[in-house]
């Protein structure tokens, strides 16, 4: 009984916290279940995921070129991206500009558009193209978590809900009927205790005055109507024993079967896994597909240092910020006392001026922000250098 009982509630349990780990929304629950009660089909819900990744195309859709999210500095990309341009622009230089004598304007002007051409190069279009393809990610993602919840309906939920709406109901029923027959069977036990204490007492002193008020006749011997009221006990005694005996078989073969009843819902535990483990591979694999996109995109976090300087310098005009990245001067500038953090370099980098610092690959320096400087930018430091390095070829480390 209490293995049952055990069994019951863990079971209720878990169930209660699957549901609510794949539908998190209460009022969605209560939809389906009303649905399910009615016998209908509930109508497909679109997933959260699926939303977002609608909201980010339809918002890139509708800021169209123009926006941040068009705009790039050369640095976002990593140089893997970009040295094969490079290399063909360094090629046109040389020998196109430099080495070559044709005097003829036309040859000059197709290579110099070349070189433009080859200078404005992006690695995918416009129009919103982050957002798109973060979108479709999340998408993407949306669609492989309404697959895991149907599967995971299929699999796991079902099999528990028949389980307690079910099994359990049939085992409680069997178990409450044998409850009853314990209380007939007890009653019957009481009756006949009774029925023979009374004929014990009658044969040794037979009381008319007592049997007269009861059966209302006379009797000559009241012994003989216990004697029978205690075969009549005795039989329905029986009888409510068969009964009970019977159920008590009932229910004891329903328990038993709670053994099978692990062993289904353990072949179910394993089905969630592998679908968790299906959907959890696939939001993997997704996101690194994503990865790949957004390292062909402009960095989000690196917007255009001309669309920076314009901002700061419109809001300069009214409101004197306290340090001019323009006119940074890197040699005044003082680590912070607290709030230095080491910095592990992503990509070589080249300074542009001597305001910068110029990075190795896999080296670590020392960064912090100064109050007023561009978000992407930091001032970096190593041993006695120390120039301004942009975030999107750092990794920060704690």
């Amino acid at each position: 009984m209490s293995r049952a009982d055990c069994t019951k509630n863990w079971t209720e349990k878990i169930y209660r916290q699957t549901e609510v780990l794949l539908q998190p929304n209460p009022s969605a629950r209560i939809e389906e279940f009303l649905y399910e009660k009615l016998d209908r089909k509930a109508p497909s819900r679109i997933t959260n995921a699926e939303l977002l990744g609608q909201y980010m195309q339809d918002a890139a859709k509708e800021f169209g070129p123009g926006t941040p999210y068009e705009q790039f500095d050369r640095r976002s990309y990593p140089p893997a991206l970009i040295s094969s341009q490079q290399e063909k622009v360094a090629e046109l230089l040389s020998v196109g500009f430099q080495e070559s004598t044709a005097p003829e304007c036309v040859l000059w002007k197709a290579q110099r558009q070349q070189v433009k051409e080859l200078h404005t190069e992006e690695p995918l279009e416009a129009a919103g193209g982050t957002l798109i393809q973060v979108g479709e990610c999340e998408r993407r993602l949306g669609a492989a978590e309404r697959e895991f919840i149907q599967m995971s309906a299929i699999s796991f939920l079902t099999p528990l809900r028949n389980f307690l709406e079910g099994d359990w109901r049939t085992i409680t029923k069997e178990r409450r009927l044998l409850e009853n027959l314990r209380l007939d069977l007890d009653v019957c036990k009481t009756r006949l205790k009774k029925a023979k204490m009374a004929e014990a007492k009658a044969a040794m002193a037979p009381d008319f005055q007592e049997t007269r008020p009861r059966n209302y006749v006379l009797s000559a011997s009241a012994s003989a109507l216990w004697s029978e009221e205690v075969e009549k006990a005795e039989h329905v005694l029986r009888v409510a024993q068969v009964e009970f005996d019977r159920q008590a078989e009932v229910t004891r073969l329903l328990l038993e079967g709670i053994s099978s009843t692990h062993v289904n819902h353990l072949r179910c535990l394993h089905e969630f896994v592998e679908a968790q483990a299906a959907y959890y591979k696939q939001c993997h694999f997704h996101m690194q597909e994503l990865q790949k996109e957004l390292g062909r995109l402009p960095n989000a976090f690196a917007l255009n240092s001309t669309h920076s300087m314009t901002t700061a310098g419109s809001a300069s005009e009214d409101i004197s910020s306290p340090v001019d990245t323009d006119t940074l001067k890197i040699e005044e500038v003082q680590a912070p006392a607290t709030g230095t953090r080491k910095a592990k370099v992503l990509y070589d980098y080249d300074a542009a001026d001597s305001s910068e610092l110029s990075l190795l690959a896999d080296e670590l320096i020392t960064v912090y922000t100064v109050p007023g400087m561009d978000s992407d930018w930091l001032v970096g430091e190593r041993g006695n250098q120390k120039g301004k390095v942009p975030v999107t070829y750092l990794e920060l480390l704690s």
